[in-house]
């Protein structure tokens, strides 16, 4: 990725998108949250968080500017890094504890999993799974409308915080279904690159690379799409001037704004569905618990080797968009490497507790995943098993 120099004034200007949802992009925009509320005839929200932000300053801060607004609130933070089941029905029962009218999901994808999840199934008696993608949409009503939800990103990486769709563990088979509903979309979802100047440097190149995948591996899923398919190309050719100066000079406010839009982009990408990258991963963190933006990463490669040889036509597109000056597929996968070295990205998912034991396990679930669909190569349990155990042992 080259050095590329930024338009500071617009990249930091407050900007109002009505697309996919309303979005509120900009530096302080968090500060709106209670004219946000108002405007919606939201009066006691529920904010939900994961646990391991439950303690950090945007918590508090959004906690005050509500409080000082006469708003009241309630937190829910018994979301894990990859939401389970149990811990909706937790998030639930403090909804309706609370009499809460909203959700404001604020955190990283687990957190905006974990508060769709929570609006899906807080006004109605539907099992969570009932929301499955694969299975037609329960009847929602008047009577039974979800809540309000206002999403705020702290991570620039999931995307997740313009659509409706959340991966949940179903802890009694240990897999991640994807939920979502057609009619539950965000009201507003708040992108303020401020929120994310304290990520650490290995986090920031985890969600990092996490975006860049799901521009990737949207981008490749078959079919005519293009407002996906712009959206993943601009996607990455922000990746390509941002996400090195976000992990690198990490009070670089610019690259941080950046890379919470390319995030964002990258979420509509998917729109059009994901590939094994993300087959695999959901079903490692399912069982693992590993953080989903670093298997991504380490899976990568592999399936790059495996979907990129006959999509040269794509991968001359996302060459022209990440800056690469050679368009071939050796050397887009060759770059890709060079990237995660450069973020000391393990070569291996043994590395982050993954052993070889679960090879066929997670082989025949990832089949059972809804990007497994999607994927633009076709593959067979052999090849599954083939590309999960190069990822555990040696993806680079």
């Amino acid at each position: 990725m080259k050095q590329f120099n930024f338009n500071i004034d617009e990249i930091l200007q407050p900007q109002d998108w009505g697309f996919p949802v309303p979005i509120a992009y900009g530096p302080g925009r968090i500060k709106e949250i209670s004219s946000f509320c108002k405007n919606l005839n939201i009066n006691n929200p529920l904010i939900v968080t994961d646990s391991g932000s439950k303690d950090l300053p945007f918590i508090e801060n959004l906690i005050k500017i509500l409080t000082d607004t006469n708003i009241k609130s309630g937190l829910f933070y018994g979301i894990s890094p990859n939401p389970r089941s149990d811990e909706i029905a937790n998030g639930c029962s403090e909804f309706k504890s609370g009499n809460h009218d909203a959700i404001i999901a604020i955190g990283g994808g687990s957190a905006m999993d974990g508060g769709k999840s929570i609006c899906l199934t807080a006004n109605n008696d539907y099992p969570l799974f009932d929301f499955d993608w694969e299975k037609p949409a329960p009847k929602i009503g008047r009577e039974n409308q979800f809540p309000k939800l206002i999403t705020i990103p702290t991570t620039a990486g999931t995307g997740a915080e313009t659509e409706s769709t959340a991966m949940v563990t179903d802890i009694e088979q240990m897999m991640k279904f994807c939920i979502c509903h057609p009619e539950l979309k965000p009201a507003v979802a708040i992108l303020d690159p401020e929120l994310t100047l304290k990520l650490p440097a290995s986090l920031t190149a985890w969600t990092g690379v996490d975006a860049m995948v799901h521009a990737i591996e949207g981008y490749i899923v078959p079919g005519f799409h293009p407002l996906c398919d712009g959206a993943a190309l601009e996607s990455l050719s922000l990746i390509s001037k941002s996400l090195h100066l976000a992990v690198e000079e990490p009070d670089n406010l610019a690259a941080r704004g950046a890379m919470l839009v390319a995030s964002m982009l990258g979420g509509i990408a998917f729109i059009k569905g994901l590939g094994l990258v993300h087959a695999i991963a959901h079903m490692v963190g399912a069982e693992y618990n590993t953080h989903h933006g670093l298997t991504n990463a380490i899976i990568l490669p592999t399936v790059l080797k495996y979907n990129l040889p006959t999509l040269e036509e794509k991968v001359k597109r996302m060459s022209q968009a990440l800056q690469y000056e050679d368009a071939t597929v050796a050397t887009f996968i060759a770059n890709q490497e060079k990237l995660l070295d450069r973020f000391n990205i393990p070569k291996g998912l043994n590395e982050i507790g993954v052993p070889e034991d679960c090879v066929d396990r997670i082989a025949k679930k990832s089949m059972v995943d809804t990007a497994f669909g999607t994927n633009p190569i076709d593959a067979n349990i052999n090849d599954m098993k083939k590309l999960v155990l190069a990822s555990i042992v040696k993806a680079r």
